[in-house]
């Protein structure tokens, strides 16, 4: 396990807070930093391993504060990128408790850059890291469990937690997928090594390795494997997850090793593996596997010309289970993008102030619609009809068309949605992420969300304009035994507009006679499609 150091410089600017000290409840801290020079790259951008070192400092503390005793590092999941950080701005990172397991929990970190001059802020990246409690002695570990009675968000964060954990361990052993058509670059021309020796100031207050060194580390090698691929220095777009496996401790020699695993048109990903020797192991050439993980690259555009990355292959079995695993996560990374998903629609239902007679919601500059059902089915049944959305032409008219496109798995569905014409302008299309979900508990209602996601198998057409949807999709709570109650949830954007901007204004009746089609639909007596 790798646990945490925290330098001199960077204690002062941790701050802690917590409004019930003594309570079980998420406890969250904050680490705000000035982007300096000697905090960024060759092009005065904030290094990625730099900011990762910052984000697993803050998540250990979080979970330090917890549990009451030290804590190590187990893994961070998948990291998504947004925003670049340059020099002169200011770093803003949370982190507090998601959920307790028996020995281990999950620690949320939510990173923000602000502009100093202007004060906008604006999100980086949110990451999931679990850290299991490391107590002296043979004391038993127990940690407490979180009393979650606060926010929408807080609490959908606890129930997807579990989730998560579910999905750490899945097994992409055995999984086969096809070779590149045309082949051009080995993935073993883009090997690269480099060893490090751990001295004191890399080790942490436990006498450890720093994770969030080791990290840095791992974050230089991908980029020069990366770079051997692509020619030039790709941007560091997320990374999968990083798996600590094992201590080293200072005097340890850190071997990292680093290979294009897959490329993907515009993104490549880079496995990273770190081994230790201490001075025996180091004599006898027998390493410690003490962290894996696996990075994401996108390529910059240039001057609005679109690049493109070879086809790899490989040549060793080792290439071969590389390159079959980067597939596979890249499927899995739809699955968490579908959590997200579900996590936004259940965020906007939650919200309170919904006007009840025109079922809208206005927040800022967003504004959202709800249309509610009362249906003479069973909530399983509308669900299964609704979570299908090739069978949404057959009652709603602004649907053309909708095909499935790619599919992660039972839960997870990519259509291409093409929809009527508005207004004597072009018809309008919708490359959408579909995920459902059914309760965990009773009470809770079937969740069909839906939101836009870019898929390189299709791309814009040249007769339709491209359209998105933020959030939307159907809540279904059961009533009775032979009832339901279906809500609709849309949080409109520019491509959706021009199809309720009538019911907006009064003069259309569109949107009441599409809710009764739906009705007749749902409480048809044959089930066409099979779950």
């Amino acid at each position: 396990w790798k646990s945490r150091w925290i330098p001199p410089h960077d204690m002062e600017l941790v701050r802690a807070r917590c409004s019930q000290p003594s309570s079980s409840g998420p406890v969250e801290v904050q680490m705000c930093q000035s982007v300096l020079p000697c905090h960024a790259n060759h092009q005065e951008e904030l290094g990625a391993g730099q900011l990762l070192k910052w984000m697993d400092t803050t998540g250990c503390l979080a979970a330090e504060r917890h549990a009451g005793m030290a804590c190590v590092t187990a893994s961070m999941d998948d990291i998504q990128f947004e925003e670049t950080v340059r020099v002169g701005q200011v770093i803003n990172i949370k982190a507090r408790v998601n959920r307790a397991f028996n020995t281990s929990m999950e620690v949320g970190i939510y990173v923000t850059v602000q502009e100093v001059l202007s004060g906008v802020t604006k999100r980086v990246c949110v990451a999931f890291s679990t850290f299991v409690a490391k107590p002296t002695g043979t004391h038993k570990v127990s940690l407490k469990p979180l009393d979650i009675q606060g926010s929408v968000e807080e609490m959908l964060e606890y129930s997807l937690a579990s989730e998560r954990r579910r999905l750490r361990f899945v097994d992409i052993s055995g999984l086969c997928s096809r070779k590149p058509v045309a082949p051009v670059v080995l993935t073993e021309l883009t090997r690269v090594e480099s060893i490090e020796l751990v001295l004191p100031p890399h080790a942490n207050h436990h006498g450890n390795t720093f994770g969030g060194q080791i990290m840095t580390w791992m974050e230089n090698v991908a980029t020069v494997a990366a770079s051997r691929l692509c020619g030039y220095y790709p941007s560091l777009g997320a990374v999968d997850m990083f798996r600590f496996r094992g201590p080293s401790s200072v005097g340890d020699r850190l071997v990292f090793k680093a290979m294009v695993n897959n490329a993907f048109q515009t993104s490549v990903e880079v496995g990273v593996r770190v081994e230790a020797y201490n001075c025996e192991e180091w004599n006898e050439g027998t390493p410690r596997h003490i962290n894996s993980a696996s990075m994401i690259y996108y390529i910059p555009g240039c001057g609005g010309e679109k690049k493109t990355l070879p086809d790899v292959t490989y040549t060793t079995l080792d290439g071969e289970r590389r390159f079959i695993g980067a597939v596979v996560r890249k499927r899995i990374r739809m699955v968490y993008l579908g959590y997200n998903n579900v996590a936004a629609l259940t965020v906007l239902a939650g919200k309170r102030g919904w006007e009840a007679r025109a079922y809208v919601h206005e927040e800022a500059d967003k504004l959202s619609l709800k249309v509610e059902m009362k249906v003479k089915t069973t909530a399983f049944y509308a669900f299964s009809l609704l979570a299908d959305l090739r069978l949404r032409p057959q009652w709603d008219k602004n649907y053309l068309s909708c095909e499935e496109v790619e599919k992660a798995d039972e839960e997870e569905t990519i259509y291409h949605i093409k929809c009527t014409t508005v207004n004597g302008s072009k018809s309008r299309d919708f490359v959408v992420l579909l995920s459902k979900r059914q309760p965990c508990k009773d009470g809770d209602p079937y969740v069909i969300a839906l939101r836009s996601v870019t898929v390189a198998t299709v791309p814009p057409e040249e007769n339709s304009i491209r359209s998105e949807v933020k959030c939307a999709g159907f809540l279904v709570h059961e009533i009775g035994y032979s009832t339901c109650k279906v809500s609709y949830y849309n949080q409109v954007t520019s491509g959706v507009l021009p199809y309720v901007e009538g019911n907006i204004a009064g003069w259309s009746k569109s949107m009441e006679e599409t809710a009764m089609s739906c009705i007749s639909f749902l409480e048809q007596d044959l089930l066409t499609t099979q779950f």
